[in-house]
């Protein structure tokens, strides 16, 4: 069903605003539009601008509150706006303080670890590095240099070369050292060296002792700077632990405020005088909009008009949908292909009825339909999710009609009596036809009575909306009516015999030549209902050129749509057969004892297959032969612009 909405005009001294949501609209849900765009015949209008004072508190609290374990932020302790931000800014100071002590450990830390790799391949030098500095006629070069080029080097160029080199370490790719040369040769040893690609490493004067002196000190000051990081995470993590509840109350009240404040966005200010006012328009249940005109009736300084005139109404009104719980998650499927128009009719629950009875009939087992019932709604009770609501009702279908075809996981017959249909084996004889299984002729008749219910519901919707040409004149209206109610009766009275159709033969022609000549002059006839001139737009010639394809075209759409429900009993043999190859795979035909484990795992299969096959096939019914007939989904969302909990705090 679809929520009555009132269309709300409040206005107050410019001052006041934040009392008024605080007070009075953060208790209601309200759909607020722009009040700029709502009142453009008002004059003399001006957007209300303001800067948000409470966005960079809230800010840092959505961030200190992020890094809270889930659980941790769900509950929040009740706080005043100052307690809120004193808790926020006493956080920011401690974690600042903090965090600064953090950042330097780390520069530390790197800073440290840089030198420890720098040295970390000369600890097999024997000396220590301060010692180095004390040459006076002699110079040295730390770096590295590849195994293949050091190979050559010491073959063909060391011993001419006027140099020491000492190895300290090496790997598969380098060999690390330092070699020594005498002060006036040092810029020609360098080119010598160079040329072997030697790449040289400069190593810091802040080193003290032998490299490996060195780096094993630098390795347990690099530790301990990382214990200290990790002591400061922890310190952190204690702190945010220990003030959870405060600071997810103060993110609730900031994010509050915030919410409050930015109705300023919507609002607009005009001047009265010397005082200035704002405006807020917007959408409210016609429930809340009374309440909230009593609430304040004695408030001296808020005002509210509820427009009565939809005439004087630019924007179209919000969609709320309101149904039984029961029926609540079928809304799933309606806004998947569009909410209802406000005057529109809200096909919910017809959805919810229509679907699981089809479902039912198409996947018809008591077993497996009791399966679905146990799993869909224990799913729905634990993850609130919709979709195994649905299959849980739908399932609750598929044990009815597992009743009526006697079918229990797949054993044929399980019950003490006969099945009032089987399925597979079921035969009609119609007149001109011959014989037809049964299920699959009353699939057609329940199409055709799928149909004619789908054109009452298009007409209801178009009475609502004043609609003229859908209401008598298209396929989906009065003479679409008439014209397949017409071939229905025609239909049933030749198969049940041709009793009485002499004497109703002529009136049934009758109405349906009337049907399809209004619905081939609907244009016309609508524009002349509606009192729009011309009745005809555009040539004639190509007026009844177009009327007949697009009637053409109506006629085999009832055709097809009708055929389409073909496919429920088509499902319903289908699942009998599947049934019928698990059974004879688990040696269950004939009176065999049956296989446990193939016959639990066969079903499970059909169970996953089918039933996922069904429910699209169904949904597939319910938008294309039952929708496109009565529903158009064109409305928008009513969307409150403050939260339903920050409602339930006040």
């Amino acid at each position: 069903m679809i929520v009555k909405m009132k269309f709300l005009s409040i206005t107050g001294p410019k001052a006041d605003i934040d009392r008024v949501v605080e007070q009075y609209l953060s208790k209601y849900e309200i759909h607020l539009e722009n009040a700029l765009s709502e009142l453009k015949t008002v004059q003399n209008l001006t957007p209300y601008i303001q800067i948000n004072p409470y966005k960079e508190k809230l800010k840092l609290a959505e961030d200190y509150t992020g890094l809270l374990p889930e659980d941790a932020r769900k509950t929040g302790k009740p706080m005043t706006l100052e307690s809120a931000i004193n808790c926020i800014q006493e956080t920011d100071r401690v974690l600042a303080k903090l965090k600064a002590e953090r950042t330097e450990l780390e520069a530390k830390r790197n800073r440290l670890r840089e030198l420890s790799v720098k040295i970390e391949p000369f600890q097999d030098l024997p000396c220590s590095l301060s010692s180095l500095l004390d040459f006076r006629f002699i110079k040295f070069r730390f770096g590295k240099i590849p195994k293949d080029y050091y190979t050559k080097f010491k073959n063909y160029i060391y011993e001419n070369s006027e140099s020491v080199f000492y190895q300290c370490h090496s790997d598969s790719q380098y060999i690390w050292g330092i070699y020594f040369c005498p002060k006036d040769q040092i810029s020609k040893i360098d080119a010598v060296y160079a040329s072997m690609h030697f790449e040289r490493i400069y190593l810091p004067n802040e080193y003290e002792g032998t490299p490996e002196e060195a780096y094993h000190r630098l390795i347990t000051e690099k530790e301990q700077a990382e214990a200290d990081i990790r002591s400061c995470d922890d310190k952190m993590a204690d702190y945010l632990s220990s003030h959870a509840e405060e600071l997810t109350g103060s993110r609730n009240k900031l994010e509050d405020m915030s919410e409050n404040f930015d109705v300023r966005k919507l609002a607009a200010c005009t001047k009265s005088k010397a005082e200035t006012f704002y405006i807020l328009c917007g959408w409210m249940a016609a429930k809340d909009a009374e309440a909230f005109q009593r609430e304040i009736s004695s408030d001296p300084n808020l005002y509210c008009f509820i427009e009565d005139n939809d005439n004087n109404i630019l924007s179209q009104p919000p969609t709320k949908l309101k149904n039984p719980k029961f029926f609540r998650p079928f809304e799933m499927f309606v806004k998947m292909y569009g909410l209802p128009g406000y005057n529109e009719f809200d096909p919910t629950i017809y959805l919810a009825i229509t679907y699981s009875f089809i479902f039912g009939i198409m996947f018809g087992d008591v077993g497996q339909g009791l399966c679905f019932v146990i799993g869909g709604f224990l799913i729905y009770h634990f993850k609130k999710a919709p979709l195994p609501a649905i299959m849980g009702t739908a399932g609750i279908f598929s044990v009815i009609w597992g009743f009526v075809y006697n079918s229990f996981f797949g054993f044929e017959g399980f019950f003490p009596y006969e099945a009032l249909i089987h399925a597979k084996d079921d035969m009609t004889t119609l007149p001109g036809l011959g014989s037809l299984n049964t299920v699959f002729v009353l699939a057609i008749a329940f199409g055709m009575f799928m149909i004619l219910i789908n054109i009452i519901l298009g007409i209801i919707n178009a009475v609502k909306q004043n609609d003229k040409e859908n209401i008598w004149f298209s396929q989906n209206a009065v003479a679409g009516l008439v014209f397949y109610g017409a071939i229905v009766v025609l239909i049933f009275m030749v198969m049940n015999g041709y009793g009485g159709l002499n004497t109703l033969l002529p009136i049934l022609l009758v109405l349906i030549v009337a049907g399809l000549i209004g619905i081939f002059l609907k244009e016309m006839l609508g524009r002349m209902a509606s009192g729009k001139k011309p009745a005809i737009e555009g040539g004639k010639g190509m007026f009844f050129v177009q009327a007949f394809f697009e009637t053409f075209e109506t006629v085999l759409s009832f055709l097809s749509n009708t055929l389409s429900y073909v496919r429920i009993g088509a499902y319903a043999v289908s699942h009998v057969a599947m049934m019928q190859v698990v059974m004879m795979l688990a040696g269950a035909e004939n009176g065999g004892s049956a296989n446990i484990i193939v016959v639990i795992a066969g079903n499970a299969f059909v169970a996953a297959m089918e039933g996922l096959m069904v429910a699209i096939q169904v949904l597939r019914l319910e938008y294309y032969e039952m929708f496109s007939r009565f529903y158009k989904g064109n409305g928008r969302e009513f969307k409150p612009f403050l939260k339903k909990e920050l409602k339930e705090n006040h």
